[in-house]
């Protein structure tokens, strides 16, 4: 059964606002949905949905994106861009010999600008990385859902990719394993669409997924480290 990953969602707390930066950073256009808004990818970029939500921020966020550089005035000019719709700097403890800039956007939604020279999101495209704090064996779980291979594995860290190529989706315990525990649901999920989401989520639940609820359209599930995601029908 064939599942894709339509875009990660983000809870903010006007998406519209939010939406507006991520599209003009990446050059893409916004849908408007009921609720929120969607920045749509491609055959090998990953989309980013932004909800509108008053829930409150508990605990850490659990992933970020990254995005590349071709030069270091490549680099500058996507800080400057960035900055100039609405973004910031953010300190999150990265040491001044760093060669990445760390921002955050309108919702408050960490992002950070790689250096040039970066080997290991070489032709990537410019949404470089979907970076996620999780363990090895989610990001297995996320290899067999998706049917995309693992491409780097070292260390408990893993990452997977299209097999098109394009956004790379990484796990890393970000040298604390055993992961966090949660505080509550996380503000960042998958998105999902099949043909057929109910057996999609049975696959899914047989690969250690865990099924939560039912949707209108769909279900809502939890992967092995408890991170909740939505399957929808295409």
């Amino acid at each position: 059964m064939a599942l894709r990953l339509e875009a990660v969602t983000f809870d903010v707390g006007d998406a519209t606002a939010v939406a507006a930066f991520w599209a003009g950073l990446l050059d893409r256009e916004v849908r408007t949905e009921s609720g929120g808004a969607l920045v749509a990818g491609g055959k090998t970029q990953v989309g980013l949905r932004f909800v509108t939500s008053d829930a409150k921020e508990i605990g850490p966020r659990r992933l970020h994106l990254h995005l590349t550089s071709s030069s270091l005035e490549d680099q500058q000019r996507t800080v400057e861009k960035a900055l100039c719709l609405g973004g910031r700097h953010l300190d999150v403890g990265q040491g001044a010999d760093e060669h990445h800039v760390v921002l955050a956007d309108p919702g408050g939604n960490e992002l950070c600008v790689i250096e040039p020279g970066n080997n290991y999101l070489a032709g990537t495209g410019y949404l470089g990385e979907v970076t996620c704090d999780g363990s090895r064996d989610v990001g297995l779980f996320w290899r067999d859902a998706l049917g995309w291979p693992l491409v780097w594995e070292e260390n408990e860290q893993t990452a997977v990719q299209s097999p098109l190529g394009g956004t790379k989706i990484s796990w890393d315990p970000w040298g604390r394993p055993p992961i966090q525990p949660k505080a509550g649901r996380n503000r960042q999920r998958f998105d999902l669409v099949t043909a057929d989401p109910t057996s999609e989520a049975e696959r899914l639940v047989s690969l250690g997924a865990t099924r939560l609820a039912d949707l209108a359209d769909g279900v809502e599930l939890a992967d092995p480290d408890s991170n909740e995601f939505d399957l929808h029908a295409d």
